[in-house]
């Protein structure tokens, strides 16, 4: 049970707040509830339009949390009960986000309007009413590195001034309009100067993911998600491996990425969450830089802990290559290197990352071999209909 003499980063006790967190249902509002009803005194209004990711947390009413966390079947587009449930809220927490390539490459006005239009009316809301909002933005705001556009062969290339993403000073660099992969990251950072307009009077923490991971992570196609559907790397490459097939890896892997794990993630959040003085007005990256890999070498890690955790043998030729067209169709383009400075969250907030990626992908693969074999092994001996 959470204790009542819980104190912040100054030491001053932490009085107990109503959280509206919109996008509840989600993975990264999965762990945050979780983490609210197990550690602390809070109370949660949660929004969402499904609810099966927090169910452990709703159900049954004997939990000893019962009472402290209501869920708000809402759909924020047209619901005008989110300005009532904004205001009976100390803070509210924004993650509601279409947040997969695949859909910013094939969904592109939806992906706007998730991500831009339908935010306007919670920052709106919270402006009016005076209440403190923690926006969920994203890495994808960077684009670019400045290292990219540098030859091939430049010593430069390895010169961290070209390529550590600081939430301060790096540019936002984009590809061309052509290139539709770049809807969601335009839609976040419009967001994001919007919450910085100093007219709009807000108490406002941005928070910038870099790929946070864990259980209950997005879907497997065709199990608790869309058959067509493409989920971001690490669970399409979860989907491969329970499936016996091959990782796709598009145009050979080579893009380089940082991955954290959740429960690390969602302790910065906390910290976010209960030192107002100390997140207000900032930006805050949230990775981990030392659990760096390009997606290739991300697919090798991936297929041994695999092995290890579900005891069969790896593939013999474990991965395979594929273009950007050819997974995500016309319009793709990516980033070459995502990795955070982060010293604003640790000077501010005190905070480090502490899971290295063997650790968060042998708890992340545990939890899919877990949850998914039987019910993949069941989709793929069924009979396929006869026409």
């Amino acid at each position: 049970m959470a204790s009542s003499a819980r104190v912040d980063l100054d030491g001053n006790p932490i009085k107990a707040m109503t959280i509206c967190m919109i996008g509840a249902g989600g993975f990264i509002g999965s762990h945050l509830c979780e983490k609210l009803m197990a550690e602390t005194p809070h109370k949660v209004l949660a929004v969402d339009v499904y609810n099966d990711k927090i169910k452990h947390v709703l159900e049954p009413a004997s939990l000893p949390w019962a009472g402290r966390i209501q869920f708000h079947r809402i759909n924020i587009k047209n619901d005008s009960r989110l300005e009532g449930l904004i205001k009976m809220a100390d803070l509210t927490i924004n993650l509601a986000a279409i947040c997969t390539p695949a859909d910013y490459n094939t969904r592109p006005l939806d992906t706007i309007y998730s991500n831009f239009i339908d935010a306007l009316p919670v920052v709106k809301y919270c402006s009016e009413n005076n209440k403190r909002l923690i926006h969920f933005s994203t890495c994808e705001v960077y684009g670019k590195t400045i290292g990219s556009f540098l030859p091939k062969d430049s010593p430069l290339r390895q010169d961290p001034a070209y390529f550590i993403l600081k939430e301060d000073a790096s540019p936002c660099i984009f590809g061309s309009i052509e290139k539709q992969r770049w809807s969601y990251a335009c839609a976040k950072q419009l967001i994001e100067r919007l919450l910085r307009v100093p007219e709009n009077g807000l108490e406002f923490t941005i928070v910038r993911p870099f790929n946070w991971i864990g259980p209950r992570m997005d879907f497997i196609p065709g199990i608790d998600g869309p058959s067509e559907g493409v989920p971001r790397v690490l669970a399409c490459f979860s989907n491969n491996l329970l499936r016996g097939e091959p990782l796709k890896l598009v145009d050979g892997g080579q893009s380089q990425r940082t991955f954290v794990y959740i429960k690390d993630a969602i302790e910065a959040v906390l910290l976010m969450i209960e030192n107002p003085a100390r997140a207000n007005g900032h930006i805050f990256n949230v990775g981990n830089p030392n659990n760096e890999v390009t997606v290739r070498q991300l697919a090798e890690m991936m297929t041994e802990v695999y092995s290890k955790v579900s005891g069969e043998p790896a593939l013999e030729v474990p991965t395979i290559d594929v273009s950007s067209k050819e997974f995500y169709g016309e319009g793709y383009d990516d980033s070459d290197k995502r990795i955070p400075d982060m010293t604003i969250i640790n000077t501010q907030l005190g905070w480090n990352p502490m899971t290295s990626l063997w650790d968060l992908l042998e708890s992340t693969l545990t939890y899919q071999h877990r949850t998914y074999a039987e019910a993949i092994k069941k989709a793929i001996s069924k009979p396929v209909a006869s026409s």
